[in-house]
């Protein structure tokens, strides 16, 4: 997690239907979430991004991307980090009812980095 100018930079795997919903929002947030998925899961770290696009989503959606954004630091404040296994494997659970008030709080675009198919 790095931090620029009261903003913190965050990334988030995605395959293919997810992103197409990213593009039509106009970069500018992340899409409702869907029924049984009662979190929005960005990750800390790129390499940890890597991992799971191109081993998860790319076996079960045939293509994973790797998104970078950037949040309002005192906003995640909010979100505790959560260690999901190795001690780089880090992500925050964002309620799905909060997510519209986190992409509120977005700063500028999401941005493919990385893609894999």
């Amino acid at each position: 997690m790095t931090s620029r100018h009261g903003t913190t930079t965050l990334w988030r795997p995605t395959g293919p239907r997810e992103l197409d919903l990213v593009r039509e929002l106009k970069w500018r947030a992340w899409p409702a979430r869907l029924v049984g998925q009662p979190f929005f899961y960005p990750v800390l770290n790129e390499d940890y991004a890597v991992k799971i696009a191109r081993d998860w989503n790319v076996k079960h959606d045939g293509a994973g991307f790797v998104t970078r954004f950037e949040v309002e630091s005192q906003f995640l404040s909010r979100y505790p980090v959560r260690q999901a296994g190795g001690q780089t494997i880090l992500e925050l659970w964002v309620p799905a009812e909060e997510l519209d008030d986190f992409n509120a709080h977005m700063a500028g675009e999401i941005e493919v980095v990385h893609e894999f198919r």
